[in-house]
Parts: C-alpha cells; sequence; structure tokens
C-alpha cells in the first residue's frame, strides 16, 4: 500500500539515537552509528521521531510500504521486557564459586547503578550471560579472590565489565581485571563504561 511514512538520510545523521529514543513503537534502531527505519510495520506515521532530530535527518515520504502493524509492534514490546536474567543470585557477594551455569557461560561482571543508569540493561548486556553484579565502595571488600576462583574452577568463555563513569567504579573493573590475570586463564575480555546520563562512554 501506498502510505506516509519516515524517511532517514544518512548522511545527516549524526547518530545521536534520540530519534530511536523518541520512537515508542521501536521502528527506528541504530545501525553503524546512524539511524535506521528497521521495520515499515513498525513506523505508525505520526512523526514523533522528528522534531527530536537535530540535524533535520528525517522527514515524511510516501511510499510503499507495509501497513502499520499494531499488534506486531506490542508483541514486541512484551518480548522486549522480558527479564533475560538466567541465574540466581547475582550478587557476586552471594553468588557460589561452583554453579552449573558457569559452565561456557559469556560472563558479565555489572556495576550495581549500570542497570538503573542503561535503559535497555536485559536486552544489551544480560541477555545470553551469566550475570555478576556488585559495588566495592558499598559492599567495602575486595571481590577479586572470589572472582578468581569463579574463573578458575569454570569453564568460562569470555568477560565483560559494565561499569560507570564516576571513579568508585575502577573498583569493579580492578578485581576483574586482577581475578582474570591471576586465573592463569586467557579469556576474551572486554570494558564497557556508561555515563550517568546513561549514553554507552567507551566498550
Amino acid at each position: 500500500m501506498i502510505r506516509k511514512i519516515i524517511e532517514i538520510d544518512e548522511k545527516k545523521c549524526n547518530g545521536c539515537g534520540a530519534c530511536a529514543t523518541a520512537c515508542h513503537e521501536g521502528a527506528i534502531g541504530m545501525v553503524n552509528g546512524k539511524a535506521k527505519l528497521l521495520r515499515d510495520d513498525y513506523c505508525d506515521g505520526l512523526g514523533d521521531c522528528l522534531p527530536t532530530c537535530p540535524t533535520g535527518a528525517i522527514s515524511f515520504v510516501e511510499r510503499e510500504a507495509a501497513a502499520y502493524d499494531e499488534e506486531a509492534v506490542l508483541a514486541a514490546k512484551e518480548k522486549k521486557q522480558a527479564s533475560q536474567l538466567r541465574q540466581w543470585p547475582v550478587q557476586i557477594k552471594l553468588a557460589p564459586v561452583n554453579a552449573p551455569w558457569f559452565n561456557g557461560a559469556k560472563l558479565l561482571v555489572a556495576a550495581d547503578c549500570t542497570a538503573y543508569a542503561y535503559a535497555n540493561f536485559h536486552q544489551d548486556f544480560i541477555k545470553g550471560h551469566v550475570t555478576l553484579i556488585g559495588c566495592p565502595k558499598l559492599d567495602a571488600v575486595d571481590y577479586t579472590n572470589k572472582l578468581t576462583e569463579m574463573i578458575q574452577q569454570n569453564d568460562i568463555q569470555s568477560v565483560t565489565i559494565v561499569r560507570m563513569e564516576v571513579p568508585c567504579c575502577g573498583g569493579i573493573e580492578i578485581a576483574t581485571k586482577t581475578a582474570l590475570q591471576n586465573s592463569g586463564k586467557f579469556i576474551p575480555w572486554n570494558v564497557i563504561t556508561i555515563a550517568t546520563d546513561g549514553r554507552i562512554l567507551d566498550r
């Protein structure tokens, strides 16, 4: 059918992501640093995204496009909001050193505050991972020894550290890196830093 739908000029897009946040239907996503209309049938044609774009990269066009599918949008929202947590407990202090869910796991070690600062934490970070959380400042403990034992005694495939930009979050990063070194294993790892306004600063 011919209908009104948004069009995104990638040359004008600066990758700020404001339109993706404003699109309540999930029609817009960020792909390789640029906004992209992911599905025609998710775009309702109302243009909530237009006024949020600082570069004028979004406009309306009339073209052949699938009809807006409200049921599909609602189903996608429900799926997106589902918890991705795979195990319990999640606190580093409470988690056992040996547990069956560690075997073959991609391990996520996250500072407590990251899940509150980053809106899509479950989908972007927890999904497909075994999750451990902690705050060295509040717990007043060094996690290094326990994390070392976990890595040594289990078949961990990779480690992702997610921390806030604030200095106190350095403790969880240092403890995890030290545990990786002390384990004597060569495991792929990376650090992702979240800003206090929820942006990803470094990955």
